[in-house]
C-alpha cells in the first residue's frame, strides 16, 4: 500500500524564484507568539523587518559600519543577522510530488476572512464524543473529495485540517498550524474515540504536516487504530497503524477542549462508536458493557432466538451462537466463524453491513446487503433492485429517469414513501432501507 504524503502549501506570489516563494509561505503562516506560534519564524520576520530598516539606512548614506550596527553583531543564525544571512542564502522551491496533499490556511467558513486563531478569545463549543464521530462520519458516507481550496456544503475547506475543523464544529477553517489551539494535549495511553492525532512541523510546514480523528483501537496491542481523515481522493475511515503511516513519531495526541463527556474514562460501549474494543473484550469469562452492545446489534440484525434472557454484559453461549449466526450469514467457515467477534464481524455490525441473520431462509425473499449500500455517493446493483422493486409496488413517483445503480434522492424519497406507507414516522421513515424495509418490499 502506498505511503500517503502530505505538505503543506501556499500559492506563492511577488518574486518567482524557489527561495522567495518558499520563505513568503513559511512567513505567512506565522501563528502570533502569543497564539503558540513557533519563535523561529517570528525571529525570521523580524530579521526581514530589520533588513527593510538597514535598507533605508544604507540609501540615506550611513555607513557600512552603522547599517551592520543595526542588523546586529550576533554570527549565528540565532542571532537577528544570522536570521537574516539565512534568509538570504538560497532555499529549495518546495515541490509537490503526485502524491502529496497539501493544507489550507486558517480563515472562515466558504473561504471567509475570518481568522480561527484568536482561540483564548471564543469559548469551545461543547460536543460529546457521539457527535464529533457522527460528524466525521458524514464526510466519510459522503465520501468528500479532497480538495485545499474547495469548501464543503457545510463550508468547511475539503483538507485534513478543514476536516478537524468541522469534526471539531470550530466554526472557522483552521489549519495544522493552530489546531492544537482546540486541544489538550494528552498520552497515547488517555487516547478515546473523537481525539485528534496530529504532526505539525513549525520548522518546515511543508514537511508532512497532517491530522487525523482517532476512532478507536482495532485490537488489544494498540498498534492499530481506525482512523477517520481527509486524504486524496476523498474522506475515508480505515484502520491505520499508529500513530501513522509516516513520521509516525511525531504525532501528538490532542482532546478537544469543548468536550461535554467521557473526557477522562474509558469509551462509552453504548454510545455507538465504531471503534472495536479488541478480541479480549469477548469469549468465556467476559463481563463489559460491550457484550451487552454486542447482543444488542445481534438482536437487530435477526439473532433474537438465540436469547431467551438479555442481551446482557456476561458472555454467554447464547452470545456466542448469535455471532457464528451472523458470521456464517455472510458466507465465512472455519476460524472466521468462530462465534467469537473480531475487527470485521464488529465493523459489519456497527454499520449496518452484510447480510442478516436468517435472512435468505424461507420464501424466496432476496437478502437484506446491509444499509451501508444505500448511501449518498454508492453505485451498484443492490440500488437498482431497490429501485424496480419500489416501481413495481407503486412506488417510483419520483424517478424521472431509471431506477438506476446509483443512489439518489429520488431513491430516498420513493423509500421513504414506501416507509410512510406502513404507517412509520421519524427515524423509522427516512427513506433509507432496513431489514424490515426490505423484507416487506421483497416479501
Amino acid at each position: 500500500m502506498a505511503v500517503p504524503e502530505f505538505v503543506e502549501f501556499d500559492p506563492a506570489g511577488g518574486c518567482p524564484c524557489g527561495g522567495c516563494a518558499q520563505e513568503r509561505r513559511a512567513l505567512q503562516r506565522a501563528t502570533a507568539l502569543r497564539d503558540g506560534g513557533h519563535p523561529a519564524a517570528h525571529g525570521a520576520r523580524r530579521a526581514l523587518v530589520l533588513m527593510a530598516t538597514a535598507g533605508t539606512v544604507l540609501s540615506s548614506g550611513v555607513s557600512g559600519s552603522g547599517a551592520a550596527a543595526a542588523l546586529g553583531s550576533g554570527a549565528g543564525t540565532g542571532t537577528p543577522a544570522g536570521r537574516e544571512r539565512a534568509l538570504l542564502a538560497p532555499a529549495p522551491a518546495l515541490s509537490l510530488t503526485s502524491g502529496a496533499t497539501p493544507q489550507g490556511q486558517a480563515g472562515g467558513l466558504y473561504g471567509g476572512a475570518g481568522s480561527g486563531r484568536a482561540v483564548a478569545a471564543a469559548a469551545p463549543r461543547p460536543l460529546t464524543r457521539d457527535e464529533i464521530i457522527a460528524r466525521a462520519q458524514r464526510w466519510v458516507s459522503a465520501q468528500v473529495p479532497y480538495h485545499m481550496n474547495r469548501y464543503w456544503s457545510d463550508g468547511y475547506r475539503q483538507d485534513c485540517s478543514g476536516f478537524i475543523s468541522m469534526a471539531w464544529n470550530l466554526g472557522r477553517n483552521q489549519w495544522t498550524g493552530s489546531l492544537a489551539q482546540y486541544g489538550t494535549r494528552i498520552t497515547k495511553s488517555e487516547l478515546r474515540p473523537g481525539d485528534m492525532l496530529l504532526f505539525h512541523n513549525p520548522g518546515n510546514p511543508g514537511a508532512g504536516s497532517h491530522a487525523t480523528i482517532f476512532g478507536g483501537w482495532t485490537d488489544s496491542s494498540r498498534t492499530r487504530y481506525i482512523a477517520y481523515e481527509q486524504t486524496r481522493p476523498h474522506t475515508v475511515k480505515r484502520s491505520t497503524p499508529y500513530a501513522y503511516w509516516s513520521n509516525s513519531t511525531r504525532y501528538v495526541a490532542y482532546r478537544y477542549r469543548g468536550l461535554t463527556e467521557g473526557g477522562e474514562h474509558g469509551d462509552d460501549p453504548g454510545s455507538g462508536t465504531s471503534a472495536f474494543p479488541g478480541a479480549g473484550a469477548f469469549g468465556p469469562g467476559a463481563d463489559n458493557a460491550y457484550v451487552t452492545r454486542l447482543g444488542r446489534m445481534l438482536v437487530e440484525r435477526g439473532g433474537g432466538r438465540f436469547y431467551t434472557t438479555g442481551p446482557g454484559p456476561r458472555w454467554s453461549e447464547a452470545d456466542r451462537r448469535a455471532t457464528e449466526a451472523f458470521q456464517r450469514a455472510q458466507g465465512w467457515t472455519g476460524a472466521e466463524a468462530d462465534g467469537i467477534p473480531g475487527p470485521v464481524t464488529w465493523s459489519y455490525l456497527v454499520n449496518g453491513v452484510g447480510r442478516d441473520i436468517g435472512s435468505s431462509a424461507g420464501g424466496g425473499a432476496t437478502a437484506f446487503p446491509g444499509r451501508g449500500w444505500f448511501r449518498p455517493g454508492q453505485t451498484n446493483a443492490y440500488v437498482t433492485s431497490l429501485g424496480n422493486r419500489l416501481v413495481s409496488k407503486g412506488f417510483g413517483t419520483y424517478y424521472s429517469s431509471g431506477p438506476g445503480p446509483r443512489w439518489t434522492e429520488a431513491d430516498r424519497r420513493n423509500v421513504e414513501a414506501f416507509q410512510r406507507a406502513q404507517g412509520w414516522t421519524g427515524r423509522d421513515a427516512d427513506g433509507y432501507p432496513g431489514p424490515e424495509t426490505w423484507r416487506r418490499l421483497f416479501r
